[in-house]
């Protein structure tokens, strides 16, 4: 019997890792990958569902096309974990594991915001990106509020992205006149770690009118009444609201004890949480990079690469890059890029592409690479 490996979640971090192991190790390992949906879904995609480029059923990788040797993905729900024996109860029964590799990504707290409904007046769930997409046909111009209702949250240049493509969207339909967006962030800027990338959001902000308030979140919504309060008291109008729910690990994540303020705690540079043979990579640990796929699939990596060379007696030396690129919609067809680089230096660095129609291509070339190499697509 191989090394049992159990990996919960087939987001970035766990189809990289199953992928990576079958490459280098496939029938000698027995990995075992568990994930309640039936498809993966790029984050990215959804804004294209949510403003009608693509239909739902369009960005669906289903996970039936997801075949490695050594590898089986269970689509099961996990119900709870113990850390300690490394084993896991789902819906439909156990599973233990040598090694234990958590990669449920980041949950949505709804219940932390009055007022935000998942799948309902929130675009980050594809169940929201497609109901907003029936609803932004019938909006007739108004106030827009793309709100964040807590910070860290996945994908930090999304509530921009989404404020762009909606100007754009109201433009096209004669509606820009009418329409007034304003972007709630509770972060000091849209992009922190990249000024440039900011400036050029900004930029782009002011030149359409888009309003921007950093540094509060959105405390409350009331669509009745059509407006949302903010965490400084103020109130602001809302014909319309785009959410950013608060992002946490999930309930059962939560319950295993291995959370402190609602993430896993881990060594940022190997990914070890406290428990041994136990992991976490993606949006759920804290690791101090963002919650994006990019990071999570450099983690997963470096797992990977550490099972690898336990099981032929080698060092293990990898170390978690913290390094990756994340791509923004600047409107009007451009999309502009930032490399940022977290763990290597003693500050984050990176460096801003600006936005062009060339960057569209380097984009598509990221998703068709992933669905190459995870669903031979």
């Amino acid at each position: 019997m191989g090394m049992r490996i159990v990996i919960l979640g087939a987001g970035f971090g766990g189809l990289e890792m199953a992928t990576t192991l079958s490459e280098a190790l496939g029938e000698r390992l027995e990995v075992t990958v568990i994930d309640k949906s039936d498809a993966f879904v790029f984050g990215y995609a959804k804004l294209d569902v949510m403003f009608g480029r693509v239909p739902a059923g369009a960005v669906r990788n289903p996970y039936a096309d997801f075949v490695k040797p050594g590898v089986r993905l269970l689509r099961e729900t996990v119900t709870g974990i113990d850390p300690v024996a490394r084993r896991v109860t789902t819906d439909q029964g156990s599973h233990e594991g040598d090694i234990l590799v958590i990669a449920l990504g980041a949950d949505y707290d709804v219940s932390a915001t009055p007022g935000v409904t998942l799948g309902v007046n929130e675009f980050y769930s594809v169940a929201g990106a497609a109901h907003m997409a029936g609803v932004l046909p019938g909006f007739a111009g108004g106030d827009v509020v793309v709100g964040v209702c807590g910070a860290p949250y996945k994908c930090p240049p999304a509530p921009s992205e989404c404020a762009l493509m909606m100007h754009d969207y109201v433009a096209a339909r004669g509606l820009g006149a009418a329409t007034r967006i304003t972007v709630v962030n509770p972060l000091p800027s849209p992009v922190p770690p990249s000024p440039e990338m900011s400036a050029a959001i900004l930029k782009a902000f002011e030149a359409r009118g888009i309003a921007f308030i950093p540094n509060v979140r959105v405390s409350a919504v009331d669509e009745a009444a059509r407006m949302v309060t903010l965490s400084d008291g103020r109130v602001l109008p809302c014909d319309l609201f785009l959410g950013v729910p608060k992002n946490r690990a999930a309930d059962v994540v939560v319950a295993s004890g291995l959370t402190e303020d609602g993430w896993v705690m881990v060594d940022p540079h190997t990914l070890a949480t406290q428990y041994p043979g136990v992991y976490a990579v993606g949006d759920l640990a804290a690791t101090g990079v963002p919650k994006a796929g990019v990071y999570a699939e450099g983690a997963a990596r470096t797992v990977a690469a550490n099972i690898i060379s336990q099981l032929r007696g080698e060092p293990q030396t990898a170390r978690n890059p913290g390094a990756g690129s994340c791509y923004i919609e600047i409107g009007a067809g451009l999309i502009a890029r930032i490399d940022v680089d977290f763990l290597s230096g003693p500050k984050p660095f990176g460096t801003f592409h600006g936005a062009s129609v060339e960057m569209r291509r380097d984009k598509e070339h990221f998703g068709a690479s992933r669905r190459a190499r995870w669903f031979n697509r």
